[in-house]
C-alpha cells in the first residue's frame, strides 16, 4: 500500500512539474508559449499540452511549424525500458483495453488529419531499449518518430517492416494512415530526477517572476496548487490568465531578469526546448543522424563557421553572456576557442548536472578540498610526433582511447591520462570555478607533456561541457588539436571518430577574436 502511494505521488509531482517547466514561460514576454493546459485534451494525451505563438513557434522534424504539443506524463519509481511492442499493450499505460497508440492515432485523426502541426509525445523516466528497433526510428530532435527509419525498407521481414506490421495491424490501417500517424509520435526520456527537475525550476521561476522555494523546504507548494485549480476547473490558461491566478494564489515574486542567454544545440533535451527560453538558438540537429554527424567535413565547412558567426554576434555588444550548449563536447570546445581567454568576456555556463546549473569561473570561491587533476604519462611510440590526450572527469576513457590510439593513430608517441585526484565521476567537478581551474591545469599538463611532441595534440574529452568550454579558451596555448567524438549510444562501433580539428587548415591569427569582438559595429 505504502509502494503504491509513493509511485502515485510521485507520478503527480512528475507531472505537475512538467506543468509548470512549460507554464511558467507564460510569464516571459520573449516566449513564444501563448497557452497551456494541463489534464485535458485528446484521450492518454492530456497530462499536458503546449501551444506556441505561430510567429515565433519551432519547426517540427520535418521544418513544418509546430503549433501545439500533447504529452502523456509516466513516471516510474523503478528503472526499466520499454520498445515498439510496448506501444499496443494497454497494461503499458494501466489500461484495460485500448493501448497508447490507439489512443494516439485518435488523437491524430482528430487534432493533426494531415499529420502534421501538432506532436503527441510521450514522457517518461523509462528509457527505450536500447535493443529495441523502436530505438533507431526516434531522433534526438524533440524525440520525433523519423520516418525514414520506419520506412527504411519494403517488406515487413525486416525490424522496420516488423514494427509496420505489429502498428497496422493493431490498428487496422494501412501504410498511408500509419504514415501519418507516425510523423506525429515523439518520444522523451526525462532522465532528470524530481528533485533535478525542482532545482531547474527555481532557476526558471528567479528568471520569469514567480516565488522561489528554499531548497531546504520539503513542502513544494507548486506540485499542490495545480491539481487544486484542476478541482476547480482551471484547467487552461493564457498569458494574462495565468499571471491572475498565480497572483491570487501569492505565487508572484521579484523577476530577476538576468544576462541574455544564447543557445547552441547538436541534440534536444527531452522536455527543455532551447527555444522556449533562449533569446536566439543556434540549431545544428539538422547536421546530424541522431548523435553521428551526417559529413565529416561538415565540422570545418559548416559548423565552425555557423558556430563563430553566432557567437561573435552574440558577444559584440555583451560584456557578459550564458551559453546554453545542448551540444557536443567538439562544438563546446570550439564555441571556447571563439569566446577565448583574451576576449574580454565573461561567460555562465548552463551546465547540466546534479548540482549547480548555472556555471561561472567566478561563481564561488576556490576550494582546496576540491579534486585536483592526477597525471599519467604512456609512452606508446617514443619516435613518433603527436601526443593523445585522455581526459576522463566524468568517465575514465584512458583504455578506450589507448586502444583507439594503438589501431588507429600511428603517429601518436604519448599518451596523456588526465583525471580526477577522487576519481572520475558524475560529481567530480564542483562549480564553474572548479572546472575553470581544472582547464587550466589540464592545459599545463599537456603543454608540459607536448614539450618534445611537435606534431599534432588528439584530445578525448569525458566532461562537463562547461569545463570543455574552459579548455577550448585556451586552444591558442595547447597549439593544433584534433578534438573527437565517441559513440556513446552504440549505434555505430562503440569508439571514437574525428571531429573538428582547430585551427582550420592555417596558423592562428593573433588575437583574432578580440579584434572581432571589439570592432564597431557597421
Amino acid at each position: 500500500m505504502t509502494q503504491a502511494v509513493t509511485v502515485r505521488r510521485d507520478g503527480d509531482t512528475f507531472q505537475a512539474r512538467l506543468f509548470w517547466w512549460h507554464a511558467a514561460r507564460l510569464l516571459d514576454p520573449e516566449s513564444p508559449v501563448i497557452r497551456v493546459g494541463f489534464e485535458t485534451g485528446p484521450k492518454s494525451f492530456d497530462d499536458i499540452w503546449v501551444e506556441y505563438d505561430p510567429a515565433r513557434t519551432a519547426v517540427d522534424q520535418y521544418g513544418d511549424p509546430l503549433r501545439r504539443e500533447h504529452m502523456q506524463c509516466k513516471w516510474h519509481v523503478t528503472p526499466d525500458s520499454y520498445g515498439y511492442a510496448h506501444l499496443v499493450d494497454p497494461g503499458f499505460i494501466n489500461a484495460n483495453a485500448r493501448s497508447l497508440l490507439q489512443r494516439a492515432r485518435e488523437a491524430q485523426l482528430a487534432y493533426a488529419p494531415e499529420g502534421s502541426g501538432v506532436r503527441f509525445k510521450l514522457v517518461t523516466n523509462w528509457r527505450l531499449d536500447r535493443n529495441d528497433p523502436l530505438r533507431e526510428m526516434v531522433g534526438n530532435r524533440s524525440g520525433a518518430m523519423r520516418l525514414e527509419r520506419l520506412y527504411g525498407s519494403v517488406t515487413d521481414n525486416s525490424k522496420a517492416g516488423t514494427v509496420r506490421k505489429a502498428w497496422r495491424e493493431h490498428l487496422g490501417i494501412d501504410e498511408t494512415e500509419l504514415r501519418l500517424l507516425a510523423r506525429t509520435l515523439a518520444f522523451g526520456e526525462a532522465t532528470d530526477t524530481l528533485d533535478a527537475i525542482r532545482d531547474h525550476l527555481d532557476i526558471l521561476f528567479g528568471l520569469v517572476g514567480l516565488r522561489r522555494i528554499p531548497a531546504n523546504q520539503s513542502a513544494f507548494p507548486y506540485d499542490d496548487v495545480v491539481f487544486q485549480w484542476m478541482a476547480q476547473g482551471r484547467l487552461e490558461f493564457d498569458r494574462a490568465g495565468f499571471r491572475t491566478v498565480c497572483a491570487r494564489e501569492d505565487l508572484l515574486g521579484p523577476a530577476q531578469g538576468g544576462p541574455r542567454v544564447y543557445g547552441v544545440k547538436s541534440f534536444e533535451h527531452a522536455f527543455d526546448r532551447l527555444e522556449e527560453r533562449c533569446h536566439t538558438v543556434l540549431d545544428l540537429i539538422p547536421s546530424f543522424d541522431q548523435r553521428h554527424i551526417r559529413s565529416d567535413s561538415d565540422w570545418e565547412t559548416a559548423l565552425y563557421p555557423a558556430l563563430r558567426s553566432f557567437l561573435l554576434a552574440a558577444a559584440k555588444d555583451q560584456p557578459r553572456l550564458r551559453l546554453a550548449l545542448d551540444a557536443h563536447i567538439t562544438l563546446a570546445f570550439a564555441a571556447g576557442s571563439i569566446i577565448n581567454i583574451k576576449s574580454g568576456r565573461q561567460v555562465e555556463l548552463e551546465q547540466r548536472s546534479t548540482g549547480r546549473r548555472i556555471w561561472a569561473a567566478d561563481d564561488m570561491i576556490s576550494d582546496p578540498s576540491w579534486p585536483t587533476l592526477a597525471v599519467e604519462t604512456v609512452e606508446l611510440r617514443p619516435d613518433q610526433p603527436d601526443l593523445a590526450v585522455a581526459l576522463g572527469l566524468t568517465h575514465d576513457v584512458s583504455a578506450d582511447v589507448r586502444r583507439y590510439c594503438n589501431a588507429k593513430l600511428p603517429n601518436v608517441g604519448r599518451l596523456l591520462i588526465l583525471k580526477p585526484s577522487t576519481g572520475s565521476g558524475a560529481l567530480s567537478v564542483a562549480c564553474g570555478r572548479h572546472a575553470f581551474e581544472l582547464a587550466d591545469a589540464a592545459t599545463s599538463a599537456a603543454r608540459i607533456a607536448r614539450a618534445d611532441c611537435a606534431g599534432l595534440m588528439h584530445l578525448f574529452i569525458a566532461a562537463p561541457n562547461a569545463f570543455t568550454f574552459f579548455l577550448g579558451q585556451r586552444q591558442t596555448v595547447l597549439g593544433s588539436v584534433r578534438l573527437y567524438e565517441f559513440d556513446f549510444d552504440g549505434g555505430r562501433d562503440r569508439s571514437y571518430t574525428p571531429a573538428l580539428t582547430l585551427p582550420l587548415g592555417f596558423p592562428p591569427v593573433k588575437n583574432a577574436v578580440v579584434r572581432d569582438l571589439e570592432a564597431p559595429a557597421n
